[in-house]
């Protein structure tokens, strides 16, 4: 059988504090649709050394990464921050080229990534519908004969001939998702669809992917909720620093690294830890204090959970925002503590610098492992660690009681039963 989706050998190799060049013209960007048809597209792009033989700070985003995606296939593609999800999405959907290998896909493709790509912020939404359709190769008929349904399930008529430069991000994503979905691709490209929205976009979203999933569409999908990979593929890629570490069944592939992260020591040094930022400061150690102040492995239920985190900065930064994300292995958020949200000022100085976070008598499900992420930002995303430490949750004395079934979920909130009068409750 013709794969749908083919790549071969495939790397890119990043130049590290190289800027991206800024969103094109009107013109620029049909010009460069036209020079580059979206269906059976083919793109080979060797590795140049330096004009001045010099050696140049590089790393690489993807190393030789091969795989194929049968007509009809759905896959996800998992592995934590800066495994190379986002590059290789990038690079099918031709938002930017490879450094060395062979990309091949036939049909129609539609993509759908970060906020920021696939809309020209300059045109209102209402053009760019229009724009992504002749792209896809549609006629004006066959758009307009779709963009009722498009204008529905985005629910944001109001907004159409507002540019969208002027969007929110919600709006943006609804929009784009909407798009995407309804111009008859025969091959979906997603990065964290359902990453903006709130729980009734993200269920039409995942019930529009199972329709096209069950029409026959090809769909690759990059998302760090391990609990909808399952449910929408049948197959799953995981990348690990760039390169391909498991490719098989969805279940089995998620199991297998979900088991990784439950395996891996977390000492609190995060010199090695995978992140995104620009670099100005770095979280350097996270650990999790008794009451005493002495460093532990484990979380009581019900007890105060006490972070320690420290952070080396090369230069003084005023009105820095931080954060500590509570998560389970599947990616989702329990608990988040903003700086900002308590008022609380963070100026860090040259060198190192050093805070506490508490949360106050968290009580967790004894049994379950979670996970610590840290955010640091001001006006720019500075460093961001999802996986800064791993923490098991014991039973307290007082908490003896509670359930470790995880069907019971993971927070387990005060809460008590008492017997009420058997009187008619008027309405």
């Amino acid at each position: 059988m013709t794969s749908a989706i083919r790549v071969e050998k495939l790397s890119k190799e990043y130049r590290l504090g190289q800027r991206s060049a800024g969103y094109r013209t009107l013109r620029e960007s049909i010009m460069a649709a036209v020079r580059a048809p979206w269906s059976r597209s083919r793109f080979v792009r060797r590795n140049v050394p330096s004009k001045n033989g010099s050696e140049r700070q590089t790393f690489w985003a993807l190393k030789d990464v091969s795989f194929q995606v049968k007509p009809g296939e759905v896959v996800g593609v998992i592995g934590r921050n800066g495994a190379g999800k986002s590059t290789l999405l990038k690079i099918l959907s031709r938002v930017t080229e490879p450094t060395a290998g062979r990309v091949e896909f036939r049909g129609r493709m539609g993509s759908l990534l970060e906020v920021g790509t696939g809309f020209h912020p300059e045109l209102t939404g209402r053009e760019n519908v229009y724009l992504n359709g002749s792209i896809l190769g549609m006629s004006r008929r066959e758009i307009e004969r779709k963009f009722d349904a498009i204008v529905a399930f985005a629910e944001m008529e109001q907004f159409l001939d507002t540019p969208v430069k002027r969007y929110s991000s919600g709006m943006y994503v609804r929009l784009a998702f909407a798009v995407a979905t309804h111009l008859q691709p025969e091959i979906l490209i997603f990065d964290e669809v359902l990453a903006v929205g709130d729980a009734s976009y993200q269920r039409r979203c995942i019930d529009r992917m199972s329709q096209l999933a069950a029409s026959g569409a090809t769909i690759l999908f990059v998302s760090h909720n391990m609990d909808l990979i399952p449910q929408l593929c049948t197959r799953a890629v995981l990348l690990q620093r760039g390169q391909v570490v498991r490719d098989g069944g969805a279940r089995v592939v998620v199991g297998d690294y979900l088991n990784s992260l439950r395996t891996e020591e977390c000492s609190g040094d995060l010199s090695e830890a995978q992140r995104r930022g620009d670099g100005r400061a770095l979280f350097t150690r996270a650990l999790l204090l008794d009451a005493a102040g002495g460093m532990v492995p484990r979380h009581r239920s019900g007890r105060d959970l006490r972070l320690r985190i420290e952070i080396d900065s090369t230069q003084d930064i005023k009105d820095v925002a931080l954060a500590v994300i509570i998560q389970n292995l599947y990616g989702t958020r329990l608990i988040t503590s903003w700086t900002r949200e308590t008022g609380f000022p963070v100026n860090l100085v040259t060198g190192k610098n050093a805070f506490e976070c508490r949360f106050h008598d968290v009580k967790l499900r004894p049994g379950h492992r979670v996970v610590i992420g840290l955010w640091m930002s001001t006006q720019a995303l500075i460093d961001f660690v999802d996986h800064a430490l791993v923490l098991d949750i014991d039973a307290d004395e007082a908490n003896g009681h509670l359930s470790a079934d995880a069907a019971q979920g993971i927070v387990a909130l005060d809460y008590e039963w008492s017997y009420a009068s058997p009187a008619t409750v008027d309405h």
